[in-house]
């Protein structure tokens, strides 16, 4: 059986979009085009952003892209703080979930990007 390896993030210009990821999650693209640049994760899977696409609906985004951290809570309220410092928008302050500890930040374009804790 076959599973997915890419996520691919819509943004409106990938570029700046890269240089946000790319130094959030301190990684470097393993693919560049004008409009598609995507980040090894590992394992084969790759994180994709991509401005090129002109036929997506103009409907609010569902997913997230969901950064997972041993050591929480800490490590979880320690992210929070060095993104804030970063500048990022933050979007739902840390708080405890069912699942633990998470906050919720937003990249330029408004897609989410969730930290909690690996299960």
């Amino acid at each position: 059986m076959t599973r997915p390896n890419m996520f691919i993030v819509h943004v409106s210009d990938a570029p700046t979009a890269a240089r946000f990821y790319g130094d959030l999650f301190a990684m470097e693209p393993a693919f560049e085009a004008p409009r598609f640049i995507a980040f090894g994760l590992g394992g084969g899977v790759q994180l994709a952003l991509w401005s090129g696409a002109t036929e997506n609906p103009a409907g609010p985004r569902t997913a997230e892209v969901c950064l997972n951290l041993p050591d929480a809570p800490a490590s979880v309220d320690a992210c929070h703080a060095e993104w804030t410092a970063k500048g990022v928008t933050i979007v739902e302050e840390p708080h405890d979930a069912v699942f633990g500890r998470t906050f919720v930040a937003a990249d330029p374009d408004g897609n989410l990007i969730r930290v909690a804790p690996f299960d």
